[in-house]
């Protein structure tokens, strides 16, 4: 294996998802010569992901050809302390990307913004319900930011990956038609809401029935042509289906791959460097500055790209990774709960209710895009929390994703695993019945964290990151509260039956959940609770940025995309507009 320096540039990321190609493009776009490192490999939509190939749903979801390579590197997990953990062998809960355009290529167009809630989540719990409502080993801590600060960035991640939807709360102005509980926004979404679907229709008249006010979900399936703000033609969505876990075959719905990366390909002082697997960040004889990073190269060379500022834009897992690896930051004790660095790992609750029907039929195999009609009386702090006994909630919504072959067969209870019966009841349940989803919020805890794992290597004989995690009481109650509520719903739809998809009480990491795993290196206005400040920034290492799901304090209800690129968005603007003209630390 030979070594080789490369000449230094001014911003080296690491990463080319989310994170990565807008703070490439907004930092390049301003004069900085910019090296992308991706650790996996480049492909190109027009004739890679080609109709009618890019609908291989045995390809693509279940032998997770886009996804991240086991066999080089993964994970381990356990449950609590008291277990040994084992590598994760093939994909299950979550789904890592490992491609040009990183884990939101697969996404599935959730596009929605947090709550002014969320951010500042511990003390408005506290204020609300006073210190004691919250649990005694529960991590739950303020971002550090407000919603005033960030709603131009979520503003304009919107404007480039062209959300489509309907706002309920425009300058402080409640708006019919959209969702009255969210922040107030300060424009319009760039692009229009979806037209509800069959089973959204009667969702919304069952929900209404019960006093919830309907609106049509954000979604980053392009609603209509448009052109992004970075100058990228994406087409309409033509409801297809094969959004998540797939790789649209239309360019409809946005990702790096279709709203930014073309545009980066046009900036002189931008390189993408795929198939470059990032080992460390370098530091100086002093540890408080990083210049640098090494990574393994497509040869298997050991090469180092010095830079004057370096962005770890990668998965949750990868950046808290990077940083145990690199020596930068206090590792996580759960024992004594000091330290930072793989603290606060969080994930994301959820669960359905299905309702069958005999008399009513619907196109299951038409969707996709995130074409979904909610309800969001269950999610911030819109309804009293004391009585119920717990925090977080949840909004509530069902979705025409497009059914596909395979995962797309949904039987009533009782229903036979295999055989006749089975088949019988999959193809007269296929056009009968529709779901009633619970996209839910999950706490940071003591005993839920990241570290290296002190026995299993990767490939280049580096610990793998170890995960211990599992659910909470507050999380269970709060699931048992929304499986209530839809299966009123669900009875107010006047279906034949009804059927539950939960978690069950403990974690397990088989059978697809969610790919919205965060924290580890989280943000916030206290070193001593956080790994980087309220502009990304690394309390130890000043120009080093750390930027993702990673840098979430605890798990809200919404989906993380959304936020992730408003993330990209502040912390490249502060980049550009203060570390600049004067490096060194920004608060």
């Amino acid at each position: 294996m030979s070594n080789t320096k490369l000449k230094s540039v001014d911003v080296v990321v690491v990463g080319s998802g989310v994170v990565g190609s807008i703070m490439s493009m907004e930092l390049a776009s301003a004069g900085l010569s910019v090296v992308c490192l991706e650790r996996g490999r480049s492909f190109d939509v027009n004739t890679d992901f080609y109709k009618p190939n890019v609908y291989d749903e045995l390809k693509f979801d279940r032998h997770s050809d886009i996804f991240q390579n086991l066999a080089r590197d993964t994970i381990t997990f356990r449950n609590n302390n008291a277990q040994t953990a084992l590598p994760m062998r093939e994909m299950g809960a979550f789904k890592p990307g490992e491609m040009v355009g990183g884990t939101a290529v697969h996404w599935g167009g959730n596009a929605r913004r947090f709550l002014p809630h969320d951010f500042e989540m511990r003390s408005r719990i506290e204020q609300r319900y006073g210190k004691s409502f919250i649990p005694e080993d529960c991590n739950l801590q303020d971002w550090g930011i407000t919603w005033d600060e960030v709603e131009p960035y979520y503003d304009q991640f919107e404007h480039i990956f062209g959300v489509g939807g309907k706002s309920g709360n425009l300058n402080g102005e409640i708006q019919a038609g959209g969702n009255p509980h969210e922040g107030s926004r300060s424009r319009e979404y760039p692009n229009p809401p979806t037209r509800p679907s069959y089973e959204g229709r009667l969702f919304a008249d069952a929900a209404s029935s019960l006093g919830y006010v309907p609106f049509q979900g954000p979604t980053a399936a392009m609603t209509q042509d448009y052109r992004n703000l970075y100058r990228v033609q994406m087409l309409e969505c033509a409801r297809g289906g094969f959004c998540s876990s797939h790789v649209c075959a239309q360019g409809a719905k946005a990702n790096p791959l279709t709203s930014v990366h073309p545009a980066l390909a046009r900036q002189p002082t931008f390189e993408l460097r795929p198939l470059c697997n990032v080992l460390r960040v370098n530091k100086d004889s002093t540890g408080k500055k990083a210049t640098g990073v090494t990574y393994i190269d497509a040869r298997g060379n050991e090469v180092e790209q010095p830079g004057s500022i370096v962005v770890l834009g990668a998965y949750c897992f990868s950046n808290t990774r990077l940083l145990l690896l690199s020596g930068i930051g206090i590792p996580y004790d759960p024992r004594t709960g000091k330290g930072v660095v793989g603290r606060n790992y969080s994930y994301q609750q959820g669960g359905s209710v299905h309702v069958f029907f005999d008399d009513r039929e619907f196109n299951p195999f038409i969707g996709g895009g995130q074409l979904n009609t909610s309800i969001d009386e269950f999610n911030g702090d819109v309804i009293d929390r004391g009585p119920l006994g717990f925090i977080g909630c949840a909004y509530v919504n069902t979705s025409a994703r497009g059914a596909a072959p395979i995962k797309g067969k949904v039987v009533p209870p009782g229903t036979p695993r295999w055989g006749g019966e089975w088949k019988k009841a999959v193809a007269h349940n296929y056009r009968r019945n529709m779901a009633i989803t619970i996209h839910g919020t999950c706490l940071s805890y003591q005993h839920n964290y990241l570290d290296l794992d002190p026995t299993y290597k990767d490939a280049y004989g580096l610990p793998l990151l170890r995960m211990t995690f599992d659910w909470n009481d507050n999380e269970l109650r709060m699931m048992k509260y929304l499986d209530e509520r839809c299966t009123e719903i669900g009875r107010a739809l006047n279906g034949s039956g009804l059927g539950g998809k939960n978690k069950g009480t403990h974690f397990g990491i088989t059978g697809y959940q969610s790919t919205h795993n965060v924290g580890g290196a989280v943000m916030g206005s206290n070193p001593w609770t956080s790994v980087v400040n309220k502009y990304m920034q690394s309390w130890d290492v000043s120009n080093l940025f750390v930027v993702g799901g990673s840098a979430f304090p605890q798990n809200p209800a919404n989906g993380p995309t959304e936020t992730i690129g408003m993330l990209a968005c502040w912390a490249a603007d502060a980049i550009k507009e203060n570390y600049v003209r004067n490096p060194g630390s920004l608060v």
